[in-house]
């Protein structure tokens, strides 16, 4: 029999400088200067993630050991600079919250300003917000700042263009996120205007394929999670995933003959592409008007910017889709510090 290994967790340091020294934080480390209630929009709720210890990790991985090794060659210790956000196409801002508690980390003494804030409209060329303090420590902190930034600003552009298009509908985003950065997607959806589907395996209960097959049809598959519900003493919101028509009827069936558990029940795949580029969501109105109300109703999959207001016509309740998360575009932001000799360089090139 393989052994089950039981292994610890890391705490990894972090590493940034105030002078040429090199200073570590662990990654559990709290700044008691950052508060959420402060936040335009606070991130979903998480039971065991540690946002700090996500920022911490970024830097450290970025340090390495060694710190900012071009910044301690180049940069005088004590020189004190000012540096503008400069968004660099239109888009939605996402991540200004989580980019100061960045900033913060690094240096609490830098001043972080903005005139914009999470969830608003920006447009190429405008310059949002500034952050002033040793040179040094905004250089450290710029790049991890500026990736959550972009990703997120990414993802809340196309959660609100595909809200909108949806409507009445909502869109979710899924489980499709980048590896330990769950919570950071799914709040940039929050802010683009989405809703958050489950977080985890852990708050809901979603009835996929696999689970039907497994179980040995769709039926003892929700029976199953009322009954384990049940005996757990356990309240919580219960999906579960239909290909067919028939299937759509057989878990109204079941639920006509048993009190259940059961909130919601995702039309998977009913929404079919044709062959001129549209959709025919013939299938999917059919089974919105079979469930009648009954249940909460969620569309997947064919979901794209151009399928989607069709989609959302039909009467569902939510309509998901992966690509909110897995395919982002990061929005281009850019952290520019204005020194005379950069104001010169970027009149020379037209970036001035």
């Amino acid at each position: 029999m393989a052994r089950i290994l039981s292994v610890s967790p890391i705490v990894v340091p972090c590493l940034f400088t105030t002078s040429r020294r090199i200073v570590r934080v662990a990654v559990t480390a709290r700044n008691p200067s950052i508060s959420f209630e402060s936040m335009a929009l606070k991130p979903p709720l998480h039971p065991t993630y540690d946002l700090k210890g996500i920022i911490n990790l970024a830097l450290a991985e970025d340090a390495g050991g060694q710190g900012d090794v071009t910044s301690m060659a180049t940069i005088p210790v004590d020189m004190e600079v000012e540096a503008n956000f400069l968004a660099k196409e239109d888009g939605i801002i996402a991540g200004i919250a989580l980019a100061e508690m960045v900033f913060c980390e690094v240096d609490p003494s830098l001043k972080v300003e903005w005139s914009q804030k999470d969830g608003d409209c920006v447009h190429k060329g405008l310059q949002f917000g500034k952050v002033y303090g040793r040179a040094h420590n905004i250089v450290v902190a710029e790049r991890v700042a500026l990736n959550f930034m972009q990703r997120m600003s990414g993802i809340a552009t196309l959660t609100k263009e595909m809200a909108d298009a949806a409507y009445p509908a909502c869109i979710l985003e899924t489980r499709k996120t980048a590896p330990g950065l769950r919570l950071v997607d799914k709040w940039a959806v929050l802010i683009g205007g989405g809703r958050n589907h489950r977080m985890g395996l852990f708050d809901m209960v979603l009835i996929k394929d696999n689970h039907i097959s497994i179980a040995g049809g769709i039926t003892n598959a929700v029976k199953s999670v009322d009954l384990y519900l049940e005996q757990k003493n356990l309240k919580m919101e219960v999906e579960v995933e239909t290909r067919t028509l028939e299937e759509v009827h057989e878990v109204l069936h079941y639920a006509s003959q048993t009190k259940t558990s059961l909130t919601r029940i995702m039309l998977d795949n009913m929404v079919v592409p044709l062959p001129n580029g549209d959709v025919d969501v013939s299938m999917l109105k059919e089974a919105v008007n079979v469930i009648n109300g009954r249940f909460e109703t969620e569309a997947s999959g064919n979901v794209t910017l151009e399928t989607i207001h069709k989609i959302g016509q039909t009467g569902v309740t939510y309509i998901s889709s992966g690509a909110l998360t897995h395919s982002v575009k990061a929005l281009d932001i850019s952290l520019k510090i204005d020194t005379e000799l950069a104001l010169l360089v970027g009149r020379r090139t037209n970036r001035a």
